[in-house]
């Protein structure tokens, strides 16, 4: 018998929840990478070369990847004029990584399914719910 308080699991494996939309977006991914890449922090026009945008473009994705506290945006006086230095976080760091495990994920149930296809030769019946 079911208490009313029993929660059914259900699984949803191709979800994916861990993909999350701050980071998904191409650009956001670009400089996320970027700057995992580079610990240190990157002056935002070697920043924005290596991401190939342009500097608004650029300025609105450190926006948001700096209000959901993946970067860290300082200003400095380097070179007898102005620098913005742009940094991957700790929490970035962490959330990213995580990230990078889900994508990771997918390109191996892509990669399962891709094959399981190929070696069935053609493809299974539409699966009832």
């Amino acid at each position: 018998m079911k208490t009313p308080n029993a929660k059914r699991q259900v699984r949803h494996p191709f979800a994916y929840e861990g993909l999350d939309r701050v980071m998904h977006e191409r650009a956001r991914l670009s400089v996320l990478t970027s700057l995992l890449a580079h610990p240190k922090g990157l002056a935002f026009g070697h920043l924005k070369r290596l991401c190939g945008l342009t500097d608004g473009n650029l300025s609105r994705h450190l926006d948001v990847l700096q209000a959901a506290q993946l970067v860290e945006i300082t200003k400095r006086v380097g070179e007898r004029r102005p620098q913005t230095v742009c940094r991957i976080t700790a929490e970035g760091r962490k959330r990213f990584l995580a990230y990078l495990d889900v994508l990771e994920q997918v390109l191996r149930d892509a990669a399962a399914g891709a094959r399981s296809a190929s070696t069935l030769g053609a493809l299974d019946p539409v699966e009832g719910g």
